[in-house]
């Protein structure tokens, strides 16, 4: 399902996003498709969830019914194809287990799974049986991404790790002017990054956006550990050119040009 013969002028990277929407743009959806188009991919959805939300909080979710999710990607893995998915904000439990199946049924396509569980608003953005059936998307995953407080509630990196996938530990949420993100992959095989926090309220959207920039590297064949590198590289140039856009918790700037560090 990944190649389609004719179709693949330049063999741009096509990641297929199942996530939230989030209506104030700095997030979920939309800022996994800035991401995306940023690291030089092409970007591909199915809409899982509906929020209004803004850069102070979260005012409303609605869930999309499990078959439309299932539509939606269908119709652009029936025709354009994928060379990696990512997974963000996936509304319930049976949405899980749906997008799951469909995933056991396309071995060899990279998973980059971000178990979004609270905005950085602090509103909760999956209930305790979503969390609870996250464990099938872990086993399919190629890479799952939590922050600090979503690995405490996955029972910590034994639990995540003995699904089989590879973890990247991000520390943004750990106390410190210096920030540490470790990539174990699946093999035990451990990589670390550190690099100087940047001081800044413009941080709504980090972990979708460098999910979708370590999908978009997988997409093009990258090394795991080198999709990682160029993706935090993206996300702390996001960080430094914010626009400055709201009251709290704003959004990050994103490069207009391919991102090529």
């Amino acid at each position: 399902m990944s190649e389609r013969p004719g179709n693949r002028r330049g063999a741009i990277g096509r990641v297929l996003v199942i996530a939230g929407s989030d209506s104030g743009g700095g997030a979920g959806i939309q800022a996994d498709i800035k991401a995306i188009t940023g690291m030089g991919g092409f970007a591909m959805t199915a809409i899982a969830a509906l929020t209004a939300q803004n850069t102070l909080g979260v005012t409303g979710v609605h869930a999309v019914p499990v078959e439309f999710v299932l539509a939606q990607m269908d119709a652009v893995l029936s025709d354009i194809g994928v060379d990696a998915v990512k997974i963000g904000m996936i509304g319930g439990p049976d949405i899980v287990h749906a997008v799951a199946d469909r995933l056991e049924a396309m071995p060899g396509v990279p998973v980059v799974f971000d178990p979004v569980m609270v905005a950085t608003s602090g509103s909760v953005l999956a209930d305790e049986a979503t969390i609870a059936a996250f464990g099938r998307l872990m086993r399919r995953a190629t890479l799952t991404t939590p922050n600090l407080p979503e690995l405490a509630a996955l029972g910590g990196e034994a639990a995540v790790r003995a699904h089989g996938c590879a973890l990247l530990v991000k520390g943004g949420h750990a106390e410190g002017d210096e920030i540490t993100d470790r990539l174990i992959e699946a093999d035990g095989t451990e990589h670390v990054w550190r690099g100087r926090r940047i001081d800044t309220r413009a941080d709504h959207g980090t972990g979708c956006t460098l999910a979708s920039a370590i999908a978009c590297g997988l997409a093009e064949g990258r090394p795991l550990p080198e999709a990682v590198e160029r993706a935090r590289a993206y996300v702390r140039a996001a960080l430094s050119v914010a626009p400055g856009l709201g009251a709290g918790r704003g959004p990050m700037g994103f490069p207009l040009e391919p991102f090529r560090p």
